[in-house]
């Protein structure tokens, strides 16, 4: 099926529906949650995922794991979608959270596949072997560290909201402590008891994640590094690479590349 909601479909008396959608450029899904489990695979663009646990920066050829009942946010960035909604009993029990996994060529060519099948398809013919295969594709796939983690407490939550809008590299741990009127080393505690990670370690990811909507919007490495406030695109090349797997030149658009030559 596709362009179709699963408002419409979510009855259909399958374990699994897939669903394709082009979205114009900037599409915001404003928050909701289904009733069934989503496997959200962006085939073009980027994805951002928000939940009331953080955040989630999904690169295209890459997908979004969204266990049933769970709420969500998504804003579209030139992206084409192939959507399984699945019955939870259906769901693999290895993916009880919402993560971003990695994508096989196999399972890319299953949700391609899963598109075009019927409705109300064969259980136990071909199409039914298709989705079976996909659920266990998806049981296996490695999770990808994306998430940028936001904290309960409010004033924490406050300061990491204000940097997601205007990251900056070079904050420090000392200017957080600061703001927040207490000592770094209380400071530290505090964040690793709310995010499960590093202030240095939260910073980085934070910045890396919000460059690849930029990256896929057609900006520049240069700029992009530059305004994260790395001092070169070398720099900037490195950490990305560090975290993602590889380099930026990998996500941004042919106008991008160019203007890099």
């Amino acid at each position: 099926m596709r362009n179709t909601s699963i408002d419409a479909l979510d009855s259909t008396p399958r374990p699994v529906i897939a669903i394709g959608t082009d979205y114009p450029e900037g599409y915001l899904l404003r928050r909701h949650r289904h009733r069934r489990a989503q496997l959200l695979y962006g085939s073009t663009g980027v994805m951002k995922v928000s939940t009331g646990q953080g955040d989630w920066v999904v690169p295209a050829q890459q997908a979004v794991w969204i266990p049933p009942g769970f709420e969500h946010e998504v804003l579209m960035l030139g992206v084409t979608t192939r959507s399984l909604y699945i019955e939870p009993a259906a769901a693999p029990a290895a993916r009880s959270r919402c993560e971003v996994i990695s994508i096989s060529p196999l399972l890319r060519q299953l949700l391609i596949e899963a598109v075009d099948t019927p409705l109300a398809y064969d259980e136990h013919g071909r199409d039914g072997a298709l989705m079976t295969l996909a659920l266990l594709e998806i049981g296996q796939a490695r999770a990808l560290p994306l998430q940028i983690p936001l904290p309960d407490n409010p004033r924490l939550l406050a300061r990491c909201q204000a940097f997601l809008q205007s990251p900056d590299i070079h904050q420090s741990p000392q200017d957080w402590a600061r703001d927040l009127f207490v000592s770094e080393r209380s400071f530290s505690r505090l964040f690793r008891e709310q995010t499960q990670m590093s202030f240095g370690q939260w910073r980085q990811r934070a910045c890396v994640m919000l460059a690849l909507s930029r990256l896929s919007s057609g900006h520049s490495i240069t700029r992009i590094a530059l305004d994260l406030g790395y001092e070169s695109p070398a720099a900037f090349s490195t950490m990305f690479r560090r975290l993602i797997g590889c380099p930026p030149t990998h996500y941004s658009s042919d106008s991008a590349r160019r203007e890099q030559r």
